[in-house]
């Protein structure tokens, strides 16, 4: 097939937070391009519901933001990253602010703030009540769009990257029915998280694991891939054919909703000193012990204290979602369940979001940039977002940099048509639901990883792929990541829990 040749200077993989956000921070003399999947209202970030923490309330500082998410990364998080991540954290509010981000206020005209798990202040500002996510992507995608140095490929299917013996020189992309080489100073890869590796997620169907995928083959270094974080309260529903379940926001309990178990009794009194406002995954093992001791598919959170007029308006998005399914927060306890939300790991960063390949960079979900650790504390991952995306803008710069001979990283042949393969997407998601859930064994993973290499195989060893067998073959690349990371790592450690059994 013939393959159009394309030039940018900065190549975008993705149309979430980070992504929009470094856009905005790029020398506007610098061409960028955006491929995206879907467009915004599809990415992950569209979906946040909590919010942003930072220290900007009252009786709070950066150095408490700190605390608070180095004991929840239980001791595994890179400090250096941590003391940029808080210390620039109100900084990136301001910007926000000024960008017209409709933050909530309180009745004094001060940005309202609360409080979720794993915070000992209330640090977490939020918009649209429970649509952080989708009020703040919203507001920069139309700046990015009236910027005349910003272009979008919406329904764009990122395939692989370039890249010649020094350095990563652009991407392969299927854009409009057409093969495209796109080269590029540099790529960042923005491309979100892997949740569909697992039968029951947060995440939308574009979360393939692609960036993780590709840097994977192009080379570049991966970390920290075993942690994935399960959030405690994902709604249960007995049927859900999507695979996404809907998020009940870790704030219904910074705002005192409490978890019951089937015989109405509070279960997290007493396991930690934080009870519901614990981090995640302690909550999460929680939950499923408190599961399979009563043998019932669910647990309750109980936040009826609470007036419907309260929850309507701090919550307007769970509040209806939850309406529309005959649940009436008000007077219905809600069913939650633990449920996959978020890849801890990805590929490795420094502090400006450079990867260990030149010419490549890696923002949110599918960056590591250490500040989690084991364990990512709530509402830190919108933050990461922000402050890396534009500290990776400052990285580029706005001079030249070289081109070398674009070659493909290692990727099987691709000729852009429909191809079915559900059922090694059911293989997958089996394998990582059984082998890498909320309580783990090591016998577990080194099976999962038998398993999952012979799924891999298998996908690799077909001559030539449409979109849904390379989205197969990253979610299997993804997960045998996970499995093998998780197998490396035989003491337990945050998200990462294991067993002898």
């Amino acid at each position: 097939m013939t393959v159009e040749h394309h030039e940018t200077d900065v190549l975008i993989i993705g149309c979430g937070l980070a992504g929009l956000y470094a856009a905005l921070h790029i020398d506007p003399r610098l061409r960028v391009l955006f491929v995206t999947k879907e467009n915004a209202d599809t990415s992950i970030s569209w979906l946040a519901q909590g919010g942003i923490a930072a220290a900007v309330g009252a009786g709070d500082d950066p150095e408490l933001h700190l605390r608070d998410t180095l004991e929840a990364g239980a001791g595994l998080c890179d400090e250096a990253a941590v003391r940029v991540l808080v210390s620039e954290a109100p900084r990136e509010i301001e910007i926000l602010r000024r960008m017209a981000v409709p933050f909530d206020l309180a009745p004094d005209g001060t940005l309202s703030v609360t409080r979720e798990g794993g915070h000992r202040h209330s640090r977490v500002v939020h918009a649209g009540g429970d649509a952080t996510g989708r009020e703040t992507v919203k507001t920069l995608a139309a700046a990015a769009g009236e910027r005349d140095n910003i272009r979008f490929w919406e329904r764009s299917f990122f395939a692989g990257l370039l890249r010649d013996a020094e350095r990563v020189t652009g991407a392969y992309v299927w854009s409009g029915g057409v093969p495209c080489a796109v080269s590029a100073r540099c790529v960042i890869l923005c491309a979100g998280g892997a949740g569909r590796i697992y039968s029951r997620t947060t995440n939308p169907a574009v979360a393939t694991g692609d960036g993780v995928a590709a840097a994977r083959r192009a080379g570049a270094e991966l970390k920290n891939m075993e942690f994935v974080q399960f959030h405690p309260t994902g709604l249960y529903e007995e049927r859900m054919p999507s695979g996404r379940a809907f998020l009940i926001s870790e704030a219904l309990r910074g705002e005192g909703a409490l978890l019951l178990n089937a015989a109405g009794e509070r279960f997290m009194a007493g396991r930690h000193e934080l009870a519901e406002l614990a981090p995640r995954d302690v909550v999460s093992r929680a939950i499923a012990r408190e599961m399979t001791r009563s043998g019932h598919p669910c647990v309750y959170l109980d936040v009826t204290a609470k007036g419907k007029a309260f929850l309507q308006r701090r919550f307007p998005t769970i509040y209806a979602e939850c309406a529309a399914r005959g649940l009436y927060i008000e007077r219905d306890r809600i069913p939650v369940a633990p449920v996959q939300h978020y890849m801890v790991g990805g590929v490795a960063t420094g502090l400006y979001a450079e990867t260990s390949l030149p010419g490549l960079y890696a923002v949110g979900e599918n960056a590591c940039t250490g500040v989690h650790g084991a364990n990512r504390l709530a509402s830190n991952s919108m933050l990461e977002c922000l402050v890396f995306g534009r500290r990776c803008a400052a990285h580029i710069g706005g001079g030249a940099a070289p081109r070398g001979k674009a070659e493909i990283a290692a990727l099987p042949g691709w000729q852009g048509g429909g191809d079915d393969t559900e059922g090694e997407r059911a293989a997958i998601r089996a394998v990582c639901d059984r082998d890498a859930g909320i309580i783990r064994t090591l016998r577990g993973l080194e099976r999962g990883a038998t398993e999952m290499r012979g799924i891999l195989d298998a996908l690799q060893a077909r001559q030539t792929h449409g979109r849904d067998s390379l989205e197969t073959l990253n979610m299997a690349s993804a997960a045998l990541c996970v499995l093998e990371s998780a197998a490396g790592r035989p003491e337990s450690a945050g998200t990462h829990y294991v067993t002898g059994a």
